[in-house]
């Protein structure tokens, strides 16, 4: 199953958020491998747009996943201030799953 998902990063805090994700925790990468998250890609536009994409066989699954890792939570607690309208838990816990409308194959 293919996912898109999309948060709003500060826009004070884009090039901050690039620096991070250019040397993601090794024992973050491997989470969330074997949460069941493949071919995941983060894209971010100028105006602090984040378009997420993943693969898996069960998002749900993956995520509940992830959510027990103990690094997940170390993650999350330092990530989760670069994003606007984050009121209650972390990204993790904000990701909305966009409908798919429309695939080539």
């Amino acid at each position: 199953m293919r996912i898109c998902f999309t948060l709003k990063v500060r826009t004070n805090m884009l090039a901050e958020y690039k620096l991070r994700h250019a040397a993601v925790w090794p024992e973050m990468l491997e989470a969330l491998r074997s949460a069941g998250w493949h071919n995941y890609s983060l894209f971010l536009a100028p105006n602090g747009l984040l378009v997420g994409y993943l693969e898996a066989d069960n998002f749900d699954a993956a995520c509940a996943r992830i959510k027990d890792h103990p690094v997940n939570a170390r993650w999350q607690a330092e990530m989760t201030p670069f994003f606007e309208q984050i009121t209650v838990g972390g990204a993790d816990d904000n990701l909305m799953p966009l409908e798919e409308v429309f695939h080539i194959d």
